[in-house]
């Protein structure tokens, strides 16, 4: 499709952002396990050694970030994003470039400060945490779409606006099996 023909395609609707998410959620269980598992328990293992919680969550936001800058600058989708037919484009209709990637992952994952604020004020303990970021994550950002006063068939979430990007579904006429 041309990059003027994406730029006039409809924004995903909340439920599909949602179920779009939720297999994300699943295919980055599989990234963290080989990019991230699999190294510190060899450290563990090895050496004894385990780093510390700053520099695990430093490690493991560098290692997610490069996973979506990459899909998002090679052919503007990540596994899920293809599964749902969902792409990440540009506001003229492009594929994004590595910069305005790196910012809307930046921007994306600021859903992650009202966690921490939310954690400190209930005083949240150990699966509580995980359920209130899993359902934040899941729910509650998706829902940033309704902020935007677009057409419904335009709105956008707080991310994408933020960093100029459009979230656009794909016909099913477009998608092709490689």
């Amino acid at each position: 499709m041309t990059p003027a023909e994406l730029s006039v395609l409809p924004s995903p609707q909340f439920w599909r952002r949602v179920f779009c998410a939720l297999y994300e959620q699943l295919v980055l269980l599989g990234v963290i396990a080989l990019t991230f598992l699999v190294p510190n328990l060899a450290l563990g293992i090895l050496f004894g050694v385990s780093l510390p919680s700053w520099l695990t969550f430093l490690y493991l936001y560098a290692v997610l970030g490069i996973y979506f800058v990459w899909y998002w600058t090679k052919s503007g989708q990540t596994l899920a994003m293809q599964t749902w037919r969902i792409r990440i484009i540009n506001r003229q209709g492009y594929t994004l470039g590595r910069r305005q990637a790196f910012w809307r992952y930046v921007y994306g994952s600021l859903w992650v400060l009202p966690c921490i604020a939310l954690q400190v004020v209930l005083h949240l303990q150990k699966w509580q945490i995980i359920e209130m970021l899993f359902t934040v994550a899941l729910f509650f950002w998706p829902l940033s779409i309704y902020l935007d006063r677009s057409g419904a068939l335009q709105r956008q979430s707080l991310p994408d606006r933020l960093a100029g990007t459009k979230l656009v579904e794909l016909p099913k006429s477009a998608v092709t099996l490689s």
